[in-house]
C-alpha cells in the first residue's frame, strides 16, 4: 500500500470528471476523458506546480481553502469530501481516531435483533477486517454452499482473494475484489496494526491481483451496488447491495442484500420457503 493516499485519490478523482462536466470542451487531441492538470489547477484557483506536488506527494497538507476549491472543482459528493478531509488529517503522524484498539468483535444485543427483524432478507454484519461476525439465515442459505462462511472466523476479504471458488460465485469478480480492498483501506488502513497485517498476508498470498490494488485503488468502498452470485441450485441472482455503517464505537458495518429482479425475489422465495408473491416489507 502507497503512502500517498491524498495525491492517489485526487489524481483518480481528476481523472474521473469529464470537462463536460465542468463546462470545458473537450478538445480534438484530449487523451484521456478526465481532467488536465491545468484544468484543475484553473478550476481550483491554484497553479499547475501545486496540484502536481499534491498528486506526487510532495505536500500533504493542503489549507482548508485549498481543500475545499478542489472538491468544488472535482465536483466531490458529501461522503467524498468527508473522505478528503481524513486523508488530510491522517498525513498528521501521532494520532488515531481509534487509539490502537484491536477490530471490535462484539455484535451489541440492538444489532442482533435487527439481524432477526431482517429475516429473510441476506443480511451480514462485518468488522474493518472483513470478518463475519454475524448473519440472518438468509444470508448464511444465500453464501453456505459456495463456502463463504467455512471456517472458524470468515472473512469476506480473505474469501475472494484466496478462495478459488469466489470466482465462480462472484461473476464481476474484479469489480468485488476492487471494493474488498477499498473496504481494507479505509480509514487508518496499513496504519491499522490488524489491518497491515492481513494485507500482507493477501499480498504474499495473492501477488499482484491484491498488491496491485492496494497502490491504485482509493479507500472508498461503494455504498450501493447490483451484485451477482452465482449460487449452486439457484444459478446466477442479480442483488441490490447496501452498505450501512453503524457507529465509530461500533466500527462495523452491516451489508444488505435485497432483489434486484423479478427472477431474484422468486428464486430468494424459493430458497427461504416463503410463499411467491407473499408480503414484503418496504
Amino acid at each position: 500500500m502507497g503512502d500517498n493516499e491524498l495525491g492517489l485519490f485526487l489524481r483518480l478523482r481528476r481523472e474521473g470528471v469529464t470537462p463536460a462536466e465542468v463546462g470545458l470542451p473537450a478538445g480534438p487531441r484530449r487523451r484521456t476523458p478526465g481532467l488536465r492538470r491545468a484544468e484543475l489547477a484553473t478550476l481550483a484557483g491554484v497553479s499547475v506546480e501545486y496540484v502536481t506536488r499534491l498528486e506526487q506527494g510532495r505536500d500533504r497538507r493542503p489549507s482548508p481553502q485549498v481543500l475545499s476549491a478542489l472538491a468544488d472543482a472535482l465536483r466531490l459528493t458529501t461522503r467524498e469530501r468527508v473522505h478528503l478531509h481524513r486523508l488530510v488529517k491522517g498525513a498528521d503522524p501521532g494520532f488515531s481516531c481509534r487509539g490502537g484498539a484491536g477490530p471490535n468483535r462484539v455484535v451489541r444485543p440492538t444489532v442482533r435483533a435487527l439481524l432477526d427483524r431482517l429475516e429473510p432478507t441476506p443480511a451480514v454484519l462485518v468488522n474493518r477486517l472483513s470478518e463475519i461476525l454475524a448473519c440472518t439465515d438468509g444470508y448464511r442459505r444465500l453464501v453456505e454452499p459456495v463456502g463463504l462462511l467455512d471456517g472458524v472466523r470468515p472473512n469476506l476479504a480473505r474469501y475472494v482473494f484466496t478462495d478459488p471458488r469466489a470466482r465462480t460465485a462472484y461473476p464481476d469478480w474484479d469489480r468485488v475484489a476492487d471494493d474488498q480492498v477499498a473496504a481494507l483501506k479505509q480509514g487508518p488502513g496499513q496504519s491499522d496494526t490488524q489491518v497491515g497485517e492481513l494485507m500482507d498476508e493477501l499480498t504474499v498470498s495473492c501477488g499482484a491481483e491484491f498488491a496491485g490494488r492496494l497502490e491504485t485503488l482509493p479507500g472508498l468502498p461503494k455504498t450501493n451496488t447490483v451484485l451477482r452470485l452465482v449460487h449452486p441450485e439457484l444459478g446466477e441472482l442479480r442483488l441490490a447491495s447496501e452498505r450501512l455503517e453503524l457507529s465509530a464505537d461500533d466500527d462495523q458495518r452491516l451489508l444488505v442484500h435485497l432483489p434486484a429482479d423479478e427472477a431474484t425475489a422468486a428464486a430468494l422465495d424459493r430458497l427461504s420457503g416463503r410463499r411467491p408473491g407473499a408480503l414484503r416489507a418496504v
